[in-house]
């Protein structure tokens, strides 16, 4: 059951976390490419539409990632508090500040305001910490410190 749950949990980041993590750094770019091209709005709705939707599916990632933690008895070990802690700031950072900005940024777009650099580079920024922390959660499950398997 271990096996299957670990399984799980990691295909779960690959297809929710991932899309995430790529589609808010092309997030910024893409608004200040359609402020001298207006057709790509329909790209920086999606991109904000792929954040939404897959922050969701991200759920899973944790509760999956709790069951494996339970199955494997290791719930009390450190690198564990510290990924669940890590999780939840990245988690927090999205929700707080990435999906609220990228909303944001399309509804002046959509005004047909025109987006400076310096609108987007506060929300590059807060991209980059989300995905600095996910970076971060991933080496702490590969290396798991203390951990017996010799990896």
């Amino acid at each position: 059951m271990t096996k299957l749950l670990l399984s799980l949990h990691v295909l779960a980041a690959i297809v929710a976390v991932g899309p995430v993590t790529v589609a808010a750094s092309m997030f910024p770019p893409a608004v200040r490419r359609a402020g001298t091209a207006p057709d790509t709005l329909g790209t920086v709705a999606l991109l904000h539409r792929i954040c939404r939707v897959y922050a969701r599916l991200g759920v899973l990632v944790p509760v999956l990632g709790l069951a494996t933690a339970a199955a494997m008895g290791v719930l009390g070990d450190g690198w564990l508090v510290t990924s669940i802690a890590l999780t939840a700031a990245a988690a927090g950072v999205l929700a707080a500040f990435v999906l609220p900005r990228q909303e944001e940024l399309l509804d002046e777009l959509g005004a047909g305001h025109t987006v400076e650099r310096a609108g987007t580079a506060q929300l590059a920024m807060f991209t980059g910490v989300f995905n600095l922390l996910w970076a971060t959660v991933t080496v702490l499950m590969v290396i798991r410190p203390g951990s017996t398997t010799g990896a």
